[in-house]
């Protein structure tokens, strides 16, 4: 697509700058000089183009913005008509030019509702069944009349929002992406497309080059036939509860709630139609960001790479191979209905018999948007997400960078893990299951590690996301800075069996609060005692109940384990 003609840098930047709400915030203060670094940046402008525009030097605007000096009058006056702010809005530093802050839920609208249809990671389900190309061209329409709305916390007349979407290699992702960008552009956004990428590559775009949000599809470690919508905010973060109400009202036709008249959104006409464009650039800057973050060659690494079939299966080579690493791939032939398909993360052993065939030094295995790392070390042992926060956690607290000296766990984590961090003198927190749960108690204590047995971790010093490439990158500086295998790093962890069953059932709400299956847990925690324990949770993104036991023996857990699925049966709740 030829690249738009503009007439002067100003007029440019004009269509794609934010119009900013402002609330007085205590925790949020900014001065003006990031403040006019902040406008400018989001304007798309460079300052020699604003000094232009002031009829000023660079150098003045570069020490406004290092609060070496300040703008006079007159060009303080001009600053506030360029960006569409007010004179309060530029000079107090108790006003933030924000409407949101990093790490917070919006206030903009109420919270506490259920949502209908996106659950801890998105809006998932099978593909045309559950989650369908309407669906998806809604969710656009929304998305791109929302980022140029009042309703966002911005106020500009005219705003033009830049989305980000990428997507993994399901065959349902390409309709739902088709679908997504129609409903962008038909309501005035433009869509920038990272094809097939990873959700932390989305992430990572999204925060660095000052998206207004970003979205991927996938159903991440789910079967094919699954997809899903992940929405990110223009931080990197997982949206929160509030905003996503806002698209559910709309998926379901309330236009009123959006404060509207009649039944529809506005579509964008002649010229206001949004734009697609190809954006592959920005994946191979999050390639060369992660390249960046190693500090050792792994020239004499024999690395296995697992990519499920899926987001990773040409990134997690590039990778590994511009740091030097001899890899072996498995899982990268995707055909659109493979993902997950007896590999990745969630079908472990294919890597360990990989790993063990090939006399490798370390396997990693990635899910099918690679949020998640489980890693195998030479001897075909697995090493969790579990494992590897310990490993991880020694690894900050060494260097003084393990923030409170905690590491943020959830509910379904080992108990091993637990005493073996408690051993090494390092703290842990518990959240409900969802990475997104860690990642807000992270955020909220200035805790720098957290993550889940199932591999999402999550370092919050370079992202705001689980990154299964990050992990097994910092792994392997890990193993080359001890000059030790990843079997000896994960040695001090001694974990209690546990076996966790998924059972799908007919209505996860109501067998949770099934007084019968209630008891029958309450009776195996009672006898367990102080032994281990057992959970019944019900899953964020699926139809499915998951009993998790942690008991002495394996044989225990089993038994355990049989006797509350049993009862879940017998009160007809299993669909399988």
């Amino acid at each position: 697509m030829p690249p738009e003609s503009h007439e002067t840098a100003y007029s440019r930047a004009t269509p794609r700058l934010r119009g900013y709400h402002t609330e007085t915030r205590n925790c949020s203060s900014m001065t003006i000089g990031e403040k006019i670094a902040n406008l400018r940046s989001a304007a798309h402008i460079s300052q020699e183009q604003l000094a232009e525009e002031l009829s000023v030097s660079r150098q003045s605007v570069s020490k406004w913005e290092v609060n070496q000096s300040l703008p006079q009058i007159e060009n303080i006056l001009t600053l506030c008509r360029l960006f569409r702010v007010t004179a309060d809005a530029l000079l107090r530093d108790d006003i933030s030019l924000f409407g949101d802050v990093p790490g917070q839920k919006s206030a903009i609208n109420e919270t506490g509702a259920k949502n209908k249809y996106f659950g801890t990671d998105g809006f998932r389900g099978e593909a045309n069944v559950t989650l369908t190309a309407d669906h998806a061209y809604r969710v656009g329409r929304f998305l791109g009349w929302y980022y140029a709305s009042p309703l966002s916390g911005f106020h500009m007349p005219n705003y033009r929002p830049r989305i980000l979407i990428g997507k993994d290699t399901r065959r349902s992702s390409y309709m739902l992406e088709y679908a997504i960008a129609a409903g962008l552009t038909a309501s005035g956004a433009d869509a920038y497309m990272l094809h097939v990428t990873t959700t932390p590559s989305v992430s990572y775009v999204t925060r660095t080059d000052e998206f207004d949000c970003g979205i991927m599809i996938t159903a991440s470690h789910n079967p094919f036939y699954d997809n899903g919508i992940k929405l990110i905010n223009r931080y990197g973060e997982k949206m929160d509860d509030a905003t996503t109400a806002l698209v559910e009202a709309y998926l379901d036709g309330d236009v009123q709630r959006l404060g509207l008249d009649g039944n529809e959104l506005p579509l964008a006409r002649r010229e206001a139609v949004g734009s697609i464009v190809d954006y592959v650039a920005g994946r191979n800057r999050y390639v060369g960001y992660l390249i960046s973050l190693a500090s050792h060659s792994y020239r004499e690494m024999k690395i296995g790479l697992d990519c499920a079939n899926g987001a990773s299966w040409m990134i997690a080579k590039a990778v590994f191979e511009a740091l030097g690493a001899r890899t072996y791939v498995m899982g990268t032939a995707p055909n659109g209905l493979n993902v997950n398909d007896g590999c990745g993360s969630t079908h472990i052993d294919a890597l360990r018999k990989f790993v063990l065939e090939n006399h490798l030094d370390v396997g990693f295995a990635f899910d099918g948007d690679a949020d998640r790392c489980i890693a195998v070390d030479e001897r075909g042992q697995t090493v969790d997400g579990d494992c590897i926060l310990y490993i991880l956690a020694t690894r900050l607290a060494a260097r003084g960078a393990l923030g409170g000296n905690t590491v943020v766990c959830t509910v379904m984590s080992n108990s091993g893990l637990f005493k073996s961090l408690e051993a090494a003198g390092i703290r842990s927190e518990q959240t409900a299951v969802g990475d997104r749960f860690v990642y807000e108690c992270m955020q909220q204590n200035g805790y720098s590690l957290g993550g889940e047995q199932s591999g999402h971790i999550i370092l919050r010093k370079y992202a705001t996301t689980g990154d299964g490439l990050l992990t097994a990158i910092m792994l392997a500086e890990e193993m080359r800075d001890r000059k030790a295998s990843l079997s000896q790093l994960a040695a001090p962890v001694l974990l209690y069996p546990q076996t966790v069953r998924s059972i799908r059932v007919t209505d996860k709400s109501a067998a949770m609060n099934d007084p019968i299956i209630r008891a029958e847990f309450d009776a195996v925690n009672r006898e367990i005692g102080g032994n281990g324990r057992a959970l019944l949770r019900a899953s964020g993104t699926e139809p499915v109940l998951r009993i998790m036991l942690e008991c002495e023996t394996e044989a225990l857990c089993s038994s355990f384990t049989d006797r509350i699925a049993d009862v879940i049966r017998k009160r007809g709740y299993c669909c399988e």
